[in-house]
């Protein structure tokens, strides 16, 4: 049987309020969503300079004090000149005297992008620690990057030698498969995790090979300005 004409009237009326309903629940939904990041932002931001910060003297033994620079245009900036480029850590030691740099480094991961702080130290021509910052890796295999302590001994004095030139590594780091290391620039894998390993390696391989071939000249003008000590 046909619907009556008023209800016909009845069923369209009906439906374009369901429809206004709908989207007025749509449009609060989405502006709440932007509320909540808005105002979470600061808060996580600070969060990550907070984990930044209590890392630069885990990569970087020997430093008990830092200052902020940003790598730009090729030149280091002090971090109160500028806003913008690569955040780039100098560490001191109790004297003041220049022992490294600290600087962020990431990479795809097996579930997500790996994010991480490592250390160098010229004086070496080596890589010196690292932190993860952020992993999503798989629990008890992926996330071995961080609490296998035979994977972590790769960074305490990793090979980041530039060439003659100094317009590149001399070797690229390089992740190899567990218990195939021979050289002091490669990383041994975790069995297991070969992905989470080789995301390490490639993070670290592509921030020193940009990096460093830019602050080698300037290492030694780098001097302490403002500190920031270790409690």
């Amino acid at each position: 049987m046909k619907a009556t004409e008023p209800e016909q009237v009845y069923s369209v009326q009906n439906s374009a309020a369901m429809i206004r309903t709908l989207t007025l629940i749509a449009t609060l939904s989405g502006l709440l969503v932007v509320i909540v990041v808005e105002l979470t932002r600061p808060l996580i931001a600070e969060n990550q300079r907070i984990a930044v910060e209590q890392a630069i003297f885990q990569v970087l033994p020997g430093a008990v004090q830092w200052q902020k620079y940003y790598l730009r245009d090729e030149k280091l900036v002090f971090a109160e000149a500028t806003d913008s480029g690569i955040s780039i850590y100098a560490g001191f030691d109790q004297q003041g005297k220049f022992v490294g740099i600290a600087t962020e480094a990431s990479a795809q991961g097996y579930a997500d992008t790996i994010r991480l702080l490592y250390g160098y130290k010229p004086g070496c021509e080596c890589i010196t620690g690292i932190k993860i910052l952020k992993s999503a890796e798989t629990p008890g295999l992926g996330d071995k990057i961080f609490k296998d302590n035979n994977f972590i001994a790769n960074f305490k004095a990793l090979i980041a030698q530039l060439n003659r030139d100094n317009t590149a590594l001399e070797n690229a780091i390089i992740t190899v498969k567990h218990g195939k290391k021979t050289q002091a620039w490669q990383i041994d894998a975790i069995s297991g995790a070969t992905v989470s390993s080789r995301a390490i390696g490639k993070a670290l391989n592509q921030s020193a090979q940009y990096i460093l071939p830019r602050l080698v000249k300037q290492f030694p003008r780098i001097k302490l300005k403002t500190s920031v000590k270790v409690d």
